[in-house]
């Protein structure tokens, strides 16, 4: 069949495209920017891509007519004030476009929305869900708890919390039931509904086998870990506060953090299980899915991450854009590294660069950094890398996004995600000049006003010593295996 994949750079749908790959579909990837699919998926040469942005309907004219089937896979978790309009809308662009096409069917993954007083996100994605209804195409809508995979927003939130802190003081939403669902589960029945008549027109709830409460979950996953873990509840943690204390505590980004806490009063709970009379399947447990992510996690095959996502959300402008570093109005620190070693083991270690292997010089005051980005709101250093041996365009590093990774001409670019008054680059690359190698280093700022110089000429005594000490390291850097 002819298949519109919406979302196939996130991470249910760069999951979900290898399998209708496998079962002979033609598959149409609708991205907002091809430089990006291109780059960091191995189907590129498999499938169709196409640019389509939701919030601009004249660019989704590029949607085929002949397709069959489309999924719907695209939501934010932004915090804005508006993201329910700008949900809204997209959906509604969405349906305009696909009525123009031969599509018999729209498949939709939302979440569990049983609840009469939702969360301002969960009655949004209602909100896409009827929108869905009224296109007059044939619909499969398939609401889901949290997912539980490698990489998943939901188990890499518990992983953070049950890892490191032996004793948690927990807000009182750690008592919500919900029933977690592994995100093979999840797979199969995207992939199992697909041009089945029993699914048209209908909503399914989609679960595992377990109905948990959060603070279950958390004791489950340390007991598969064999640590010892003391949960206490206590009613005084306000959704902000909450938020803040996942903000600090795991990897999410404040405004992540507050969408999810917000979502968290609400129980998720199947109240049908319709689904099993049309896609009959035996679903992991709890502790299946986790093992299943630890097995993946160890053999470093996670193939998706929440943080494939932008910062803030879907609907956030293509970061690719940011790809051309400017060369006017900005501010400059070079580092220029001479090397005697092979060109080939110093860019293995800017392949390396961040997560557990960290910034090679001063770690201590990158955490630091990472820590106050946290304080006020923004991403930390605590997100990693999604694969500790590949980089993608695309992917997270710490409080960085790779714009370029290119092995070829070794060279890697990256954009801060920090919160910074300005915007700012990163790159590193090795260059030969009059026959001798050289790490080339380039912190790149561009100011916002008097206070992005400001920032910048206060910072510019840590950035002397720490670049030039990094360029240094990297250059002589040995792993303890080699």
């Amino acid at each position: 069949m002819k298949i519109l994949l919406t979302g196939a750079n996130g991470y249910i749908g760069t999951r979900l495209l290898p399998i209708l790959l496998e079962q002979g579909n033609e598959v149409v990837c609708m991205v907002r920017d091809k430089r990006r699919f291109a780059t960091e998926s191995e189907f590129g040469d498999q499938v169709k891509i196409i640019d389509g942005d939701l919030l601009k309907p004249e660019s989704l004219e590029n949607i085929p007519k002949d397709i069959q089937i489309a999924y719907y896979l695209v939501h934010s978790m932004s915090g804005s004030g508006d993201f329910a309009d700008l949900e809204l809308k997209s959906a509604q662009n969405f349906v305009s476009a696909i009525q123009k096409t031969n599509c018999k069917q729209i498949i939709y993954l939302t979440g569990i929305v049983n609840d009469e007083q939702l969360s301002k996100h969960l009655s949004s994605r209602l909100a896409v869900e009827e929108e869905l209804k009224q296109s007059g195409i044939a619909y499969t809508i398939l609401r889901a708890a949290i997912i539980i995979g490698s990489g998943s927003a939901s188990f890499e939130i518990i992983r953070d919390l049950a890892e490191k802190l032996p004793v948690m003081i927990a807000p009182k939403w750690v008592r919500t039931k919900c029933q977690p669902i592994a995100i093979r589960d999840v797979l199969a029945y995207l992939s199992e509904v697909r041009a089945n008549e029993k699914a048209y027109n209908q909503v399914f709830d989609i679960g595992g086998p377990d109905i948990l409460t959060y603070k279950q979950m958390l004791l489950q996953y340390a007991e598969s870990r064999n640590l010892k873990r003391w949960i206490i509840t206590v009613p005084v943690l306000t959704p902000k506060l909450s938020s803040l204390w996942l903000n600090l505590v795991t990897a999410v980004p404040y405004s992540l953090a507050r969408s999810l806490v917000d979502s968290m009063k609400n129980e998720v709970i199947c109240q049908n299980g319709h689904i099993k009379m049309v896609v009959p399947r035996k679903c992991l447990t709890y502790k299946e899915a986790l093992k299943l992510a630890f097995e993946k996690i160890e053999q470093n095959s996670i193939v998706s991450s929440w943080k494939d996502a932008l910062n803030r959300g879907y609907l956030e402008t293509s970061f690719m854009d940011q790809i051309k570093v400017p060369q006017n109005g900005t501010l400059e620190y070079k580092v220029k590294m001479p090397f005697e070693r092979k060109a080939e083991e110093v860019f293995e270690n800017i392949w390396g660069i961040g997560g557990n292997r960290g910034w090679y010089y001063l770690d201590w005051l990158w955490s630091l950094r990472g820590f106050l980005d946290k304080l006020f709101g923004g991403v930390g250093t605590r997100r990693g890398r999604t694969s500790n041996t590949s980089l993608q365009a695309g992917d997270v590093l710490d409080f960085w996004r790779v714009l370029l990774a290119d092995q070829t001409n070794k060279r890697l670019l990256l954009y801060a995600e920090m919160k910074v008054p300005g915007e700012a680059w990163l790159e590193l690359k090795i260059i030969q000049f009059h026959g001798k190698s050289y790490l080339s280093q380039i912190a790149t700022f561009r100011p916002n006003g008097l206070w992005g110089r400001m920032y910048w000429y206060a910072m510019f005594p840590f950035h002397l010593v720490l670049f030039k000490g990094m360029a240094k390291q990297i250059t002589q850097y040995k792993p303890a295996n080699s």
